[in-house]
């Protein structure tokens, strides 16, 4: 569906059904560079079990206008936005990677908007090598193929996708492709600034679920373990062999995780 946030004309996907205020409702972050089709499996279960999703497309990501916001803070206030757009009084954030982060502020930052957290692919610090940043910003195709190789688990370079015919690698390549020249910058840059993980996790009072793969090599699971350890009434799941892109290379398990 369409929404106006801002100004700006925003895709949101629902999962297959119209969204419905009055149910739960959960909002599902994507990653640096990505869009809303990293949702595709999760947002039609949810959609279908008795929640009402919200899977956007930042701005200036995919389907969406506007320009990509510059911080995770910026972010953050944008989905509180989001809800007000849609109505919707609080939502269940479930954020991967740069997504993760904007969920874990928006709750520090609007703890009523939120009534619980799932951190998937997540860590206090996302420190982006300087020569990603530099790719990035140059627009260079090695950027796509960096964030492609690193985000990816061992298995899923050699096939094993659930899907046949499709090839994992090139899945992923093929979205960070579609982004608009700047946009993976952007993002990556916010991610590399960030510095209130910490401070926010401290602080939050919803249940809360960190997801690791344990072979990320991007977020590695030390990480996430060690961000999971900071946040209260908390608990941690790890993925076995699992790197960094696990809506993709262990969508079931990643989905009974959420579930519970």
């Amino acid at each position: 569906m369409q929404l106006s946030v801002n100004g700006n004309d925003v895709f949101v996907a629902t999962g297959g059904k119209p969204f419905d205020p009055s149910l739960p409702a959960v909002v599902m972050i994507h990653g640096a560079g990505f869009d809303h089709s990293t949702w595709a499996l999760h947002s039609r279960w949810f959609a279908h079990h008795g929640y009402s999703v919200l899977a956007p497309d930042l701005p200036g990501h995919g389907r969406s206008g506007g320009k990509p916001l510059p911080t995770i803070p910026d972010m953050a206030d944008w989905i509180a936005a989001l809800l007000d757009a849609a109505k919707a009084p609080k939502a269940r954030l479930v954020g991967h990677s740069m997504g993760s982060l904007i969920s874990l502020e928006t709750a520090a930052r609007h703890p009523a908007r939120v009534s619980g957290l799932s951190l998937i692919g997540t860590a206090a610090t996302m420190t982006v090598g300087p020569d990603l940043l530099k790719a990035a910003e140059a627009n260079d195709p090695a950027a796509i193929d960096m964030v492609s190789i690193w985000g990816l688990g061992f298995k899923a370079e050699l096939g094993g996708s659930l899907a046949p015919g499709l090839w994992m690698h090139s899945g992923a390549q093929r979205v960070l492709q579609n982004c608009r020249p700047g946009v993976l910058f952007n993002d990556l840059a916010a991610c590399n600034a960030y510095q209130n993980a910490l401070t926010a996790a401290a602080g939050i009072a919803v249940p809360t679920t960190v997801i690791v793969g344990e072979r990320d090599m991007m977020t590695p699971a030390k990480a996430g373990k060690a961000l999971a350890s900071a946040v209260p009434n908390s608990r941690t799941v790890i993925l076995p062999g699992a790197g960094h892109m696990m809506m993709a290379e262990r969508p079931d398990e990643l989905l009974e995780a959420l579930k519970n």
